[in-house]
């Protein structure tokens, strides 16, 4: 037999191995879940709900905002863009909770824009706009 001949692994090393799996997978569980619950639940998040060109130097966009705490120092950027598809206007503003949810900003273009994106929002702590 094959165990005879090599030595078969001790009752203790098993329960060790199996142990320390144990504790491994439970660490890795715990740190997944705590990464989706972080990624989920941001400080602030946006979504653009309107916008209007009111005139070749000046686009209006509405964006609602939510702050997941009223203290929370966010930071939201807009950009405007022309026909061709180039960056005409760029504005980053700290949103007022006083406005409430819906924030409505103004932004200066150097030429005459056709669409505006929300880039996002961000936070301490929370480097990926939304």
């Amino acid at each position: 037999m094959l165990s005879q001949r090599y030595g078969a692994p001790s009752a203790g090393a098993r329960r060790l191995l199996v142990i320390a799996t144990a504790v491994v997978t439970v660490v890795f569980l715990g740190w997944l879940g705590w990464t989706v619950y972080e990624h989920t639940t941001p400080q602030v998040t946006s979504e653009l709900e309107t916008f209007s060109i009111d005139d070749d130097h000046h686009v209006t966009a509405v964006l609602v905002v939510s702050l997941d705490d009223a203290d929370v120092k966010a930071s939201c950027t807009l950009r405007a863009y022309a026909e061709d598809h180039s960056t005409v206007g760029e504005l980053t503003f700290t949103p007022d909770p006083a406005q409430g949810r819906r924030q409505v900003e103004t932004i200066r273009t150097e030429r005459r824009a056709t669409s505006v994106e929300k880039v996002g929002c961000t936070a301490p702590g929370q480097d990926r706009p939304r």
